[in-house]
């Protein structure tokens, strides 16, 4: 009896898995749907989590719920999702996203703006009480838009699991679309394990472009690959849509050795304190210094990323005089697949030592540096392997403190590392103004910020290879008023505002002392006002004032009386 009501309790537990993950949901446009990015995409340090809408390249469509729920979060931000809608739907646990949004619905705008003027505060995330914003499947909720960190009009739209806002793959659950096209292979890349493996005689990773025949099909690699030893490949591909001339995320990637499966990557699902970990999946070097995407079939030993399977790591070993075959399977997500072959020639050939480390930097150990004028403190979990950190510095009269070159080469940190810079000038009485500046290859600088301690700065950074020395930022952000002649009978106030290197921090702005709402986006430097009849009253003498705050500690103001 007790077997008979565990297996019926199973069969429950797995029909009702299958219900909820065959659930199709309607599209949250009500235009024809098309795809201007998927889910799982290469961005840069992170995994694109949703799937883009386009919305015929404007604004102000209509945005609908996918199914009955209610609104779980609100959130408005100059840049990110920018105005932004969560709608739970407790009858499949799970909760979806509308992002970019130009505008909410009234009933939602209203309380919002009510909300903004109780914070005193543009930017805010709002939780209502799970009553509040009923919806039903089909009901708009928004407007589409452009709002925050987009690149153009278009609607972000996610699925995710509402227990552990794990972000899913959402083409599982909207209805198909149409799609024929087999992804696109662009390049193949070889990696020697360190101290253990030769590509071509060299312990230098190996990049090649693969060409393309007249019917766009990729080419054989035009010369003989030689390695010995163990070994790492990796691809660098994209997907295609119908009549689509954006590029896509590859959803399935495996590798075959001799036809036995080494590599297997199938993203459905991720957590976002894992989505830097793309910087361990990708051949990050080569992003940073060609913008190209190689995605690496091995895993390194930090990488904690769990929509991989391997045998060995990914990693191969050459130990025979022979031609080991490899074949790439890349697929998306309707099935569509290109098979890609190429071979490796194992050449026995001496693997050399490594010259010694000074500085060796381990991936599940605290690591640390400490030089005359500058500390760099790496905890355990920000490696995703083992490297041989390397620093140099140059004497500098321009800046507060000498050049540091923090290592030779582009390495990722998961979550960041502490350095300090000792200043051999310390002159400036607001110490705020102090900041670290990384100077880019064509001399140009960009604000890090820190704080100041013990003579030098302190700041935090996300990844290594990159030169740093401490400049400062002693001048206010710059508040231009727009038409100030019309604002009164337009009911309308812009500003322009700007910063010259730490950026704006903060802003305010008053009318006859009161909080007035301003609105902005991170694409723009206009800041502006609509007159709330409700809160302004026509015909009275006011006095505006506008304050800002950069990320120095410097600040301006303006003030104009309005008639």
């Amino acid at each position: 009896m007790k077997i008979r009501t565990l297996l019926y309790i199973v069969v429950l537990f797995v029909l009702f898995t299958l219900s909820v993950y065959s659930q199709q949901y309607s599209f949250p446009v009500t235009i024809p749907p098309s795809l201007s990015a998927n889910f799982g995409e290469l961005r840069s340090n992170h995994f694109h989590s949703g799937v883009d809408f386009k919305t015929q390249q404007t604004v102000n469509k209509p945005i609908v719920a996918i199914e009955d729920g209610y609104v779980s979060r609100i959130s408005v931000s100059p840049g990110g999702y920018g105005l932004a809608i969560y709608i739970d739907h407790p009858s499949t646990g799970h909760t979806s996203v509308y992002a970019h949004l130009n505008s909410f619905n009234k009933e939602i705008a209203e309380w919002v703006k009510e909300k903004q003027y109780e914070q005193e505060r543009y930017q805010i995330t709002l939780y209502p009480e799970k009553g509040k914003f009923p919806v039903k499947r089909g009901e708009q909720i928004a407007l589409s838009g452009n709002t925050g960190s987009s690149g153009g009009p278009h609607l972000h739209f996610e699925i995710r699991d509402t227990q552990t806002e794990e972000p899913l793959d959402a083409l599982v659950f909207l209805p198909p679309v149409t799609d024929t096209q087999k992804p696109d292979l662009q390049g193949i890349a070889f990696y020697p394990y360190m101290n253990m493996g030769l590509i071509q005689g060299s312990n230098n990773p190996l990049r090649i472009n693969i060409a393309k025949d007249s019917n766009g099909n990729p080419l054989k690699i035009n010369r003989v690959i030689n390695a010995w030893g163990r070994i790492g490949v990796g691809v660098k591909a994209y997907d295609r849509m119908n009549g689509q001339s954006n590029i896509y995320g590859v959803k399935h990637i495996r590798l075959f050795v001799d036809e036995k499966l080494v590599f297997s990557s199938s993203i459905d699902r991720f957590s976002f304190s894992d989505t830097r970990m793309l910087n361990s999946f990708v051949d990050f070097e080569d992003w940073k210094k060609r913008r190209s995407f190689y995605m690496k079939s091995f895993i390194e030993p930090g990488n904690r990323l769990s929509f991989f399977k391997t045998a060995n790591k990914g990693y191969i070993d050459i130990i025979e005089e022979r031609e080991y075959l490899f074949r790439y399977e890349l697929e998306d997500y309707l099935g569509n697949r290109l098979d890609y072959r190429f071979s490796v020639m194992g050449k026995p050939q001496e693997i050399p030592s490594l010259p010694p480390c000074d500085n060796w930097f381990s991936w599940n150990l605290n690591n640390s540096f400490l030089d005359l004028g500058f500390s760099l403190s790496v905890p355990t979990g920000n490696l995703y392997s083992d490297i041989c950190f390397k620093y140099s510095k140059t004497e500098s009269q321009i800046y507060y403190s000498h050049l540091h070159q923090v290592n030779d080469i582009p390495v990722p940190l998961h979550r960041g590392a502490e350095m300090w810079i000792a200043l051999h000038t310390d002159t400036l009485q607001n110490k705020s103004n102090y900041g670290i500046v990384r100077i880019n290859e064509n001399g140009s600088e960009s604000w890090i910020g820190g704080n100041y301690k013990r003579g030098g700065i302190s700041t935090t950074i996300q990844e290594l290879g990159d030169m740093y020395t401490v400049s400062s930022d002693t001048f206010p952000p710059v508040i231009t008023p727009i038409s100030p002649e019309n604002w009164v009978k337009q009911r309308r106030i812009n500003i322009r505002l700007s910063d010259n290197k730490s950026g704006v921090s903060s802003f305010r702005g008053e009318i006859n002392g009161k909080f007035v709402l301003f609105t902005h986006d991170s694409k723009s430097n206009v800041y502006s006002y609509v007159f709330d009849d409700e809160r302004i009253k026509k015909g009275e003498q006011m006095l505006f004032v506008f304050t800002a705050s950069d990320s120095a500690g410097n600040s301006s103001e303006y003030k104009r009386v309005l008639q």
